[in-house]
């Protein structure tokens, strides 16, 4: 797989929402106030396969994205589950992938709240889908809204990483 090139002077961010059963995954860089979306999508895992095997073709599906586009940061969505402990294992389990994904790719991700990348994308922490899907297009020129939810989810994880990222660099900058 050949590397991506991305525009110089350019933060590129990984961002993924996780799931056993498909992960999407979004690819923004900034350049000073511009986004630029350079890819998204979905790893999808077959159901057939043992859990073990499904979190491998995650862990593969993100080095392979990781090796083609390669991040200087990597935003991971937080969970937060109702009733359903069944899906929620499996999510976690996952997220434990990303988490272990990013510490050997050497970096500590950003977590970021479902809240947090809706306040990120759209100014409101209570923005619908449609919303986020909206926005997270307005934001990155897109022509139409991203399609499906899981890779529409990952843009904005990935543009609330490149936020929170350059808010702690102003932090530590002391402004």
């Amino acid at each position: 797989m050949q590397k991506s090139t991305k525009p110089e002077g350019a933060i590129r961010a990984l961002g993924i929402d996780p799931g056993l059963g498909t992960m999407g995954f979004g690819v923004v860089s900034q350049l000073g106030n511009e986004l630029i979306c350079e890819a998204y999508g979905v790893i999808k895992t077959p159901t057939k396969l043992s859990l073990a095997e499904r979190l491998v073709v995650l862990y593969e599906g993100l080095r392979a994205k990781a090796a083609e586009f390669p991040p200087d940061m990597i935003a991971v969505e937080k969970l937060f589950f109702g009733r359903n402990v069944t899906t929620a294992e499996m999510v976690w389990q996952a997220r434990g992938v990303i988490l272990l994904f990013a510490s050997q790719s050497g970096f500590n991700p950003y977590e970021i709240s479902p809240n947090e990348v809706k306040l990120a994308v759209c100014g409101y922490g209570g923005a619908d889908k449609g919303q986020m899907q909206g926005m997270t297009a307005q934001l990155l020129g897109l022509a139409k809204r991203p399609t499906p939810d899981d890779a529409a989810d990952a843009l904005g994880i990935a543009v609330a990483g490149l936020a929170m990222r350059s808010y702690d660099r102003n932090m530590l900058k002391g402004y």
